[in-house]
């Protein structure tokens, strides 16, 4: 893929991109970064993606590893850490946001490209590279829990 033609989808994926590092990340500035990172380690790695029209899913890929990455970071940092927690992150605690974050992450990561994203369930289970009806399955049991975790806050 030419450097050119990089660019342009990358732009056009980016609004998307930045919902799901935000939906894993829990903040802005980090979402920001991460999808900046993202895109520059995509660009670098643009010479492996055989089938430009998967590009979308292979841009939510690397950004799925890149926020993985940022969350064992800000894990260790917190740690050591024991600042108070930012109105930003008191205004991200929604019930459903944080009902989210609760989940086993490989529910997690399911719940996020499906309904925050807005990948199909082809898409979903392509970025995440496994079976079709494996991530069928974890949409259920995500959001069965998604329920009993909503209902008990009620």
């Amino acid at each position: 893929m030419e450097a050119d033609e990089y660019w342009a989808q990358a732009e056009k994926t980016k609004s998307r991109l930045y919902r799901v590092a935000a939906m894993y990340l829990g903040s802005e500035n980090m979402a920001l970064d991460a999808v900046e990172e993202a895109v520059f380690k995509g660009f670098k790695s643009r010479g492996k993606l055989r089938q430009p029209e998967f590009f979308g899913t292979w841009m939510t890929r690397i950004l799925i590893n890149e926020c993985k990455k940022e969350l064992n970071r800000n894990k260790r940092e917190r740690l050591m850490d024991t600042l108070p927690e930012t109105a930003t992150e008191e205004f991200d605690s929604l019930p459903l946001k944080e009902a989210v974050r609760r989940l086993p992450q490989e529910l997690k990561d399911v719940i996020i490209l499906r309904y925050f994203s807005g990948l199909t369930l082809a898409e979903t289970a392509q970025s995440l590279e496994i079976p079709i009806g494996t991530a069928a399955t974890r949409q259920r049991r995500a959001l069965a829990l998604l329920k009993i975790g909503l209902s008990e806050e009620e």
